[in-house]
């Protein structure tokens, strides 16, 4: 059992060696780190940690999920998971953990777990099975997910979509590939949060994709169904109360409970 972990990076500063040398500490011992830059100008490359396990292609790419494919390409482990810069994953052994789940349960092509939300300060808890109800609300984030690398053979993540490229590789890989993904019980990754996507900016164009993705996979039916739910369960006040509010403690252990 080999990973790969990989890290995209272009002019990250100190948090690209802080999220390498956390990678570093973990026990498992077959592992590799591929760091793919896009021509970084900080000089944030120099500090790389002197390891035989890291491996740096520093080229010009079309943005995060087209250097994400790039590095998935120069990979050789048997699943690959992202971690970007100023994330870490949230304890020494994950990578011997999740091996050990996928010795015991193997076949599922992706495993996930919950992650540790920097900003809420919460462990925000995932469903322990992935339907479609639950694509359409949210999937694990990136960081907690360890991916089968050839589920790239038939393509890797759409270059236009420039905020769900993710989200839309998910949801090809669950609809179109008939993956079945795993919950591993583990907390997986520490999340920085505030990224691209969250931007006030990009809100809109979030929004957009999301649509279209969930048109392209999901039948009319479920989708109204599921937007229907949302707005009975006055989501955005959940998602404040989740990330930002005191209660973000309480409401992440009623999700426990109602998700376990």
């Amino acid at each position: 059992m080999k990973f790969s972990v990989i890290t995209v990076t272009f002019n990250s500063g100190d948090k690209l060696n802080k999220t390498l040398e956390n990678i570093l500490t973990q026990t498992f011992d077959d592992y590799e780190i591929i760091v793919k830059d896009g021509l970084s100008k900080d000089g944030s490359l120099e500090g790389i940690p002197k390891d035989e396990r890291i491996k740096v292609c520093s080229e010009r790419d079309n943005g995060s999920y087209d250097a994400m494919n790039r590095a998935v390409s120069l990979a050789s482990g048997d699943f690959v998971i992202f971690m970007n810069c100023g994330d870490y994953f949230y304890e020494t052994d994950v990578l011997s953990n999740v091996a050990a789940v996928i010795d015991e349960e193997p076949g599922h092509r992706i495993y996930y777990g919950d992650a540790f939300f920097r900003k809420a300060g919460e462990i925000l808890p995932v469903p322990a099975k992935i339907t479609p109800d639950v694509c359409y609300r949210f999937v694990p984030c990136h960081q907690a997910c360890f991916f089968d690398r050839h589920l790239w053979d038939n393509g890797g993540f759409d270059l236009n979509y420039k905020i769900r490229g993710d989200y839309e590789f998910f949801l090809r890989a669950y609809f179109a590939e008939h993956v079945d993904p795993l919950f591993t019980e583990l907390v997986i990754a520490d999340y920085e949060g505030g990224g691209f996507s969250e931007s006030k900016e990009n809100r809109a164009r979030d929004k957009a994709e999301h649509e279209e993705i969930t048109h392209k996979y999901m039948s009319k039916k479920t989708i109204r169904k599921n937007k229907l739910f949302l707005a009975l369960t006055l989501a955005p006040l959940r998602k404040y109360i989740a990330e930002e509010s005191p209660l973000a403690g309480v409401y992440s252990k009623i999700k426990t409970i109602v998700y376990r």
